[in-house]
């Protein structure tokens, strides 16, 4: 593979090169971590920011602008000393010569740490893949929020009351923080800001459903949350299914594996994640959902400079036999760690082992209304509510979107109203070939 010689739009230097992939949660607090250190780090991403991820669903429905939620790398580290970021994808690892091949040429490492997060899983159905959304990214829930809005509008024209109906109601498969948290803003629209917006509709035509394959709804936190949020949501009017599993989806006919089928215009994924590992990345170190298995210093199994972190990395214990959760709070305390260890690693010191600190699970369903474990303590409520919202805004990364989204959230809690509600770029909206005509009325 010919390609030629990134490194060379890099300054050379006799530091060591830490190479990043992946600007995530865990990406970001090494990078930060490695300020100080006598290194040259390069982060490599496909996008230019950093996407605040457990917000998406806001931006989705409307109740945030995406801005609010994404960050410029450049702007995050640009006064960081021997700091360069680049963007490109990773096509290739190669362990014996030290360096990737990307998108935008060949790149020399000393160390490369890997920290490229997760995809969403269909498991294996194409179908679903087609036509379902998604909500990973923030060009994802841009394509969500015009998917809504776009047929909300088209459904003014439709005079087929199935047809109708198949554009303004919802199923969201998968009962995790996502699930729920999107269920619950789609329902607070419904009863809030659509009957303003609509009133030729008649909305308690839109139906909600949360679909969930396991015996309850969030099944990563303790039973007395998933028991709360489902009473939660079953008070605002989503229709909950346990035990369900998804067989096809075309576009317009979801078909359940008992034989159930609904209609629906509106699928939301949000059903699991799986890893999307580079090529090159040693085969005995890849375990189940993709993830690459590591050691308690994060080292990938079978390397000597080869990392990962965050929810790519599984880091296999007996306490912890899948690694450990899929969620921010892990990543971020990777990341924290190996850029001491590679201080540590520099001066000739040992490593420290990965010591998961455990903060809690959070996850809102609406207005004054979450649920969190915070060690012993279960919590529902309003209470919860606020937790939730103190957490969000002391982990977005910057001072101004941390403001826009508290003076959003503020807005939103006296008025109700979700004032961006528009339709920009893709319409995301992928019609069945037999959809007929619009009747104009």
């Amino acid at each position: 593979m010919q390609q030629p010689n990134f490194s060379s739009h890099i300054p050379t230097t006799d530091k060591p090169r830490v190479v990043v992939v992946g600007g995530g949660f865990a990406g970001l607090e090494l990078v930060k971590s490695l300020r100080n250190a006598d290194v040259q780090v390069v982060l490599i991403d496909k996008r230019n920011h950093h996407t605040f991820q457990p917000l998406l669903y806001q931006v989705a429905t409307s109740g945030l602008e995406s801005s609010s939620i994404i960050f410029p790398f450049r702007k995050r580290f640009g006064r960081q000393k021997d700091f360069y970021f680049r963007l490109g994808e990773v096509q290739q690892i190669v362990p014996e010569q030290n360096c990737l091949f990307t998108s935008i040429g060949k790149i020399d490492y000393d160390y490369l740490v890997l920290a490229t997060g997760t995809v969403s899983n269909y498991y294996g159905n194409q179908e679903i893949e087609k036509h379902a959304l998604p909500l990973k990214s923030i060009e994802d829930s841009i394509k969500i929020r015009n998917r809504i809005l776009y047929n909300f509008e088209k459904s003014l024209l439709i005079e087929d009351d199935e047809r109708r109906n198949s554009l303004i109601d919802f199923v969201i498969v998968g009962g995790g923080p996502t699930g729920v948290e999107v269920a619950g803003a789609l329902a607070e629209l419904r009863s809030h800001v659509f009957p303003c917006d609509y009133p030729e509709l008649n909305l308690m035509e839109m139906d909600i459903h949360l679909v969930e394959g396991g015996p309850r709804l969030l099944g990563a936190m303790s039973e007395n949350a998933g028991a709360k949020s489902q009473a939660f949501l079953e008070k605002m009017g989503v229709q909950i299914h346990l035990n369900k599993l998804v067989k096809s989806y075309d576009g317009y006919t979801v078909t359940f594996s008992d034989g159930e089928q609904m209609i629906t215009q509106n699928l939301i994924w949000a059903a699991g994640v799986t890893g999307s590992p580079i090529p090159g990345v040693p085969q005995e170190a890849l375990v189940r959902g993709n993830r690459i298995q590591v050691d308690e210093q994060n080292k990938v199994i079978g390397t000597e400079n080869m990392f990962a972190l965050g929810d790519i990395a599984a880091m296999i214990t007996e306490d912890l036999p899948k690694g450990h959760p899929q969620l921010a709070q892990p990543a971020i305390q990777q990341g924290k760690l190996l850029g001491k260890n590679i201080h540590n690693i520099l001066q000739g010191k040992p490593l420290k082992s990965f010591k998961y600190l455990d903060k809690g699970s959070l996850a809102t369903i609406g207005r004054n209304k979450a649920v969190a474990d915070i060690g012993n303590w279960k919590m529902a409520g309003i209470f919860a509510w606020f937790v939730w919202i103190f957490v969000h805004l002391f982990f977005l990364v910057g001072f101004r979107n941390r403001v826009f989204v508290f003076m959003d959230w503020v807005s939103n809690y006296f008025s109700y109203d979700r004032s961006n509600r528009l339709i920009i770029g893709d319409l995301g909206v992928d019609q069945p070939a037999d959809e007929p005509e619009a009747a104009h009325s």
